[in-house]
């Protein structure tokens, strides 16, 4: 059994932003089944301390002159213990975690994230006496990159692990600030925190963790060349041997269409046609006309160019020229929103574009898909065709990152050999995407063949099982 640390930003039903949150959420208990002895640490987000029942608090200190508290919780339906750091100056805001009411990147962004991480150190090292002391912190993404870092100038220590889930967000931030923040000196180096003249918490995390990880065996791959690796890859090439691809799993409690009460009508692969209720009923919602045998094709995302939508909006005068429906939930990106809202506007039968985030309307639409649109320029993993998979949507997505590890193409050699379930391009392009959803389509239309694609996506095995015992053996190595 090892005692596990993990220390992340954000972590479902807490707070979640996007998939790093469903993962935070997630691994954690996953690892607790597996007698791992695991602890969540988070800040304490408005949202977050409104969610939490019965808490007390474990310690009261100070960061940068900061009244700083760590309350003691559970994560919400599990066993989990949650450690929350409670810094009402950095974190009790309205807003996001990492941006304001108006989408702009919180100003001391650097100040909030070096607060989490000294708390992080802190507690790693036991220096406020709980009498419990991790055998591994396991850090997660550029908000916890300092951790590492930090950690590195002890030599009585827990082991490392960092994990990338995204590398484009890396939190790079002027000299001045490193300066402001008190950071050891020593980190002030081309072999831990300095980058071209700023400091990167993201590179923190690189440096200095004993093992690094990454969402899935193909990003981890790409974001060794230039293409994906956001000018890290250099760094990560030279720490290949302890860079690891661990595919995520998903929450399969949270995300079962035959439990999930988010659902008009529940269903699993026995009672699949129930599935159509659930189109119906969000036709209804949603005031499309409302007709069964229409495919529904579904995109719950952040709207960013990295998520493809560049090509979904070139490609929509020929998508919406085909007999689908088109239903977009997400927020992001102010020109995305407001062209998807042109579009929906002018095509209301067709598309419905919905800009805001909403847990319950992203497992409807989920449930009421036929098809669902994936098209990432990289993804270091994703969920959502995993997701789609387990509620017998078939994913369109390109051949990158994650998407490449879970998704089969249905061309006719894996048709064949019941391993086809969803549809792949391989080239990045609005005519690639119009063919492979014209694809989809022509399969769609021999319903026997679509169910049989039905099943073998709904067949797969997604949970954390495995994956989890990748993890474990990754801290037992470190021991």
């Amino acid at each position: 059994m090892s005692k596990v640390l993990y220390v992340c930003s954000e972590a479902y039903p807490l707070v979640k932003t996007g998939g790093l949150g469903d993962v935070a959420g997630s691994l954690p208990p996953a690892l607790l089944k597996k007698s791992q002895d695991v602890r969540l640490l988070l800040p304490a987000y408005p949202d977050a301390l409104s969610k939490t029942g019965k808490h007390r608090v474990r310690v009261s200190t100070s960061c940068y002159q900061l009244p700083v508290k760590i309350i003691e919780t559970r994560l919400p339906g599990t066993n989990v213990i949650v450690w929350l750091v409670d810094c009402p100056a950095a974190f009790n805001r309205p807003g996001g975690p990492y941006v304001d009411e108006r989408g702009h990147e919180w100003h001391d962004n650097a100040l909030r994230f070096a607060i989490f991480c000294h708390l992080a150190v802190e507690l790693s090292l036991d220096r406020h006496g709980l009498q419990w002391r991790p055998d591994v912190v396991h850090c997660n993404d550029w908000q916890t990159g300092l951790v590492p870092a930090l950690l590195s100038l002890y030599q009585n220590r827990p082991a490392t692990v960092f994990t990338i889930h995204n590398l484009a967000y890396q939190g790079v931030f002027d000299q001045q600030i490193f300066s402001a923040l008190r950071l050891p000196q020593e980190l002030w180096h081309i072999d831990a925190l300095e980058y071209y003249g700023q400091f990167s918490f993201i590179k923190g995390g690189i440096t200095c963790a004993d093992k690094i990880t990454t969402v899935s065996p193909s990003y981890a791959r790409e974001i060794l060349q230039p293409e994906h690796g956001h000018g890290l890859d250099g760094l990560l090439r030279r720490r290949a041997k302890d860079l690891f691809g661990i595919l995520n799993g998903i929450d399969v409690k949270l995300w079962n269409p035959g439990t999930d009460t988010y659902l008009e009508k529940k269903y699993n692969r026995r009672s699949l046609d129930n599935k159509k209720l659930n189109k119906t009923h969000l036709q209804k919602v949603l005031k499309l006309p409302v007709d069964s045998s229409v495919p529904m094709v579904g995109m719950v995302s952040r709207l960013v160019q990295q998520k493809g939508l560049d090509i979904l909006l070139q490609s929509l005068p020929d998508l919406l020229a085909l007999p689908i429906q088109l239903v977009v939930l997400g927020t992001g990106d102010a020109g995305y929103e407001k062209q998807l809202s042109t579009w929906s506007q002018k095509h209301p039968d067709r598309l419905k574009a919905i800009h805001s985030y909403d847990e319950a309307m992203a497992h409807r639409i989920e449930a009421a898909s036929d098809i669902y649109l994936m098209p990432s320029y990289f993804e270091p993993c994703g969920l959502n065709q995993l997701y789609s998979m387990r509620y017998g949507t078939l994913p369109v997505v390109t051949h990158v990152g994650g998407l490449a590890d879970t998704v089969v193409d249905a061309v006719q050699e894996n048709i064949d050999d019941n391993t086809a379930n969803g549809f792949v391009l391989y080239e990045h392009s609005s005519s690639a995407l119009l063919a492979t959803v014209q694809r989809a389509l022509a399969l769609y239309g021999k319903p026997e063949l679509w169910r049989q694609l039905q099943l073998n996506a709904m067949s797969r095995d997604f949970s954390w099982k495995a994956s989890a015992e990748y993890f474990i053996k990754l801290y037992q190595s470190l021991a």
